[in-house]
């Protein structure tokens, strides 16, 4: 039971991991970015070559590939998306033409991956001896998966509510229209939420690749939970994405442990609108 417990945390804190990053980039930047799953694997085979050619532990590798994955999407947004916020009338228009741009940029990222490293399964063995805890065996690597996500949950949730420029991404949030009013440079907000949305990408993909197998091709699935995982939380929350994130990590467990593996996915979909149902807006959107 506890090991369950335990494997669920994990899984569900790297959901909300990576779903923390497209709730800032949807939520403040009003970008739709479909191609974030494929940011993620990018980082899991950037941390499987630093650690396999390199020699370079993925936990000191996420101090690489984070600010890869920042400085990736802040040239995103500066040469593909910002000719896209200039031109679009509304928020509306604005969510179209971003996922049809985004799609194709998923297909790019995810052909590159393919030639480089072929359609195959990889992994890479590290920290996966058994430890003891409370009477149950964990992997190693998961328990640091699950350190990691919830530490970087934590800083991240510190920093947009404790610290000022936390305050003018919360405010451009909450009223983009009324921000500018208070001297706020929501361009230059929306610019650096995407980024830091890619970083949180990136250091998940490193977080990720310590303990699952990963494929070229398997971006869609992480676009796809992260994307519910924000709607559940509610739009721009980033409280609820860990939430919501924890919750499905443990939904899928449980379902893969007790009932069938293969329900996990209709699982997931059942919560999912049973959950909307309820509060449409999600778990801490405004009702």
């Amino acid at each position: 039971m506890l090991e369950h417990v335990v494997n669920g945390l994990v899984l569900g804190g790297t959901y909300a991991l990576v779903a923390m990053g497209l709730t800032i980039q949807y939520g403040i930047a009003r970008i739709m970015n479909l191609s974030f799953g494929d940011t993620i694997i990018a980082a899991c085979f950037a941390t499987y070559v630093l650690f396999s050619v390199f020699a370079i532990n993925p936990i000191l590798a996420l101090l690489i590939v984070g600010p890869t994955g920042y400085v990736f999407n802040l040239l995103i947004y500066r040469f593909i998306m910002k000719p896209l916020v200039a031109r679009a009338p509304d928020e509306g228009a604005l969510e179209v033409d971003s996922i049809l741009v985004t799609f194709g940029l998923l297909f790019v990222i995810q052909g590159v991956l393919l030639v480089m490293f072929g359609g195959g399964y990889t992994s890479y063995s590290f920290l996966n001896s058994p430890v003891s805890m409370l009477g149950t065996v964990v992997a190693g690597n998961r328990l640091v998966a699950l350190v990691l996500s919830l530490t970087f949950g934590a800083v991240l949730v510190g920093v947009l509510y404790r610290t000022r420029w936390g305050m003018i991404l919360r405010a451009v949030a909450t009223a983009p229209q009324s921000a500018p009013l208070f001297g706020i440079d929501t361009n230059r907000a929306a610019r650096t939420a995407f980024a830091v949305g890619g970083a949180l990408a990136a250091t998940g993909g490193g977080v990720v690749s310590m303990f699952q197998t990963f494929t070229a091709t398997a971006g869609v699935v992480f676009t796809m939970k992260a994307l519910i995982v924000v709607i559940l939380g509610g739009k721009g929350s980033v409280p609820g994405a860990i939430v919501a994130g924890l919750l499905l990590g443990l939904v899928e467990t449980f379902v893969a442990a007790y009932i069938d593996p293969g329900l996990t996915l209709a699982a997931v979909y059942t919560v999912f609108l049973v959950l909307l149902l309820v509060r449409p807006n999600g778990l801490f959107g405004k009702a």
